[in-house]
């Protein structure tokens, strides 16, 4: 299914996650922000940075648990929780930052 960035034609599953990984841009994580109700501020920058080069790195997308052991390493304790996660990235955190990242489903998520 097709979602509408702009002015572009950004192919997408039914849950609106990029189906070709390599048309993921800043501007693409704006608008897919947007469609979640989300602003991105710096933080949640910190977070999107951090999932991408964790993609980059083992080619998979962190479920929550593996996520806050990686923020944990990369950020601090102070970030290393679901509850901040969740101020960010409301209902699913990992699922949502990750469709935002443009990386596929974390495969244990609903």
């Amino acid at each position: 299914m097709p979602t509408f960035l702009e002015s572009n034609t950004i192919a997408t599953d039914d849950n609106g996650f990029l189906l070709h990984l390599d048309d993921w841009s800043p501007e693409v994580a704006d608008q897919l922000a947007q469609q979640e109700g989300i602003t991105l501020t710096p933080a949640h920058w910190e977070i999107l940075n951090l999932l991408r080069q964790f993609y980059q790195d083992f080619t998979i997308s962190p479920a929550m648990r593996v996520l806050v052991k990686q923020i944990k390493l990369q950020l601090g304790t102070d970030k290393a929780s679901s509850i901040y996660l969740l101020q960010l990235f409301p209902e699913s955190p990992a699922k949502i930052a990750c469709k935002i990242a443009g990386l596929p489903k974390p495969t244990n998520c609903l």
